[in-house]
């Protein structure tokens, strides 16, 4: 079982922990804004097998879990977001509606996420474009005045491909958000690599353009964190990717070629996560 954080990022305001379950090689993600009073916190893709390590973490930092969040239905482990919600009362799951999987939240344009006091939410236009855009603003009454408290904000862009649900989350860009910004791809864009697509709905086509489209065109500074890496990587950018990746460099046609002849085995756990996690890794 992972037992330790491999990466860590913090300033003034964000909290950033990279985390490593070892046996399905995932990467788990927690972000929490130290500004806020409540210092409000997420987690992204969480491991059945892990989620004690992360939740005293949690509590450790003294944090307030939100959400717990997937970046598609995985099929090499079971997610944790079930037994987080069984531990900690109030936290939310989060996943894309395209998943077709059970959640309290469904990622699509238009929803509103509640995180603090008070949000601002703008969902754009289609399914291969931003899902949601989440501007969480708090208030204190300060006399006759008020402060805005702005809070770290998650980009939503659909990646299908790997599957038809996959998504990656974008920090913002605005000037009180993360630089360089940050990118949770799941099993969209790895390391110098890519999910495999064939299962779940996964199409070639699809992922090359979701990853041209929605990853590609971020600033190449932007640090990739990945759902899963196998070689020891943690992160990379956009711009190593799209210097590097011996798969999406290529052409499109050459890029369907290597991933129709990639001849990899049958995921020994996806018949036992796949159900489970489309009930949020809980079996009824």
């Amino acid at each position: 079982m992972g037992s330790f954080t491999t990466l860590s990022r913090s300033s003034s305001r964000l909290l950033f922990r990279q985390l490593f379950e070892n046996e399905s090689f995932t990467y788990t993600y927690l972000l929490a804004d130290m500004s806020h009073p409540d210092k409000p916190a997420l987690l992204i893709d969480p491991v059945d097998r892990a989620v004690d390590r992360d939740l005293n973490l949690v509590r450790e930092l003294g944090l307030k879990l939100i959400y717990a969040m997937n970046t598609h239905v995985h099929a090499d482990h079971i997610t944790g977001t079930g037994l987080i919600k069984g531990k900690v009362p109030g936290v939310k799951s989060v996943i894309s509606k395209a998943s077709d999987s059970k959640a309290d939240v469904f990622v699509e344009p238009g929803d509103k996420i509640s995180f603090g006091n008070l949000f601002l939410e703008v969902g754009l236009c289609d399914m291969f474009a931003f899902v949601s855009f989440i501007v969480w603003i708090f208030w204190t009454v300060m006399g006759n005045s008020f402060d805005v408290w702005v809070a770290y904000i998650l980009l939503v862009r659909a990646t299908p491909g790997h599957t038809m649900g996959c998504v990656t989350y974008v920090t913002g860009d605005g000037p009180d958000q993360p630089q360089p910004r940050m990118a949770f791809t799941g099993d969209a864009l790895l390391v110098r690599g890519c999910g495999r697509i064939d299962f779940q709905g996964g199409s070639s086509e699809q992922l090359y353009k979701s990853v041209h489209s929605q990853i590609f065109t971020l600033p190449k500074e932007t640090l990739v964190y990945p759902g899963h890496d196998y070689k020891g990587f943690t992160v990379t950018t956009v711009g190593e990717e799209m210097l590097y990746n011996p798969r999406l460099t290529k052409d499109e046609e050459t890029f369907r070629s290597i991933m129709q002849n990639l001849n990899l085995p049958y995921p020994e756990m996806i018949d036992v996560a796949l159900p489970a996690n489309k009930v949020c890794g809980l079996q009824d």
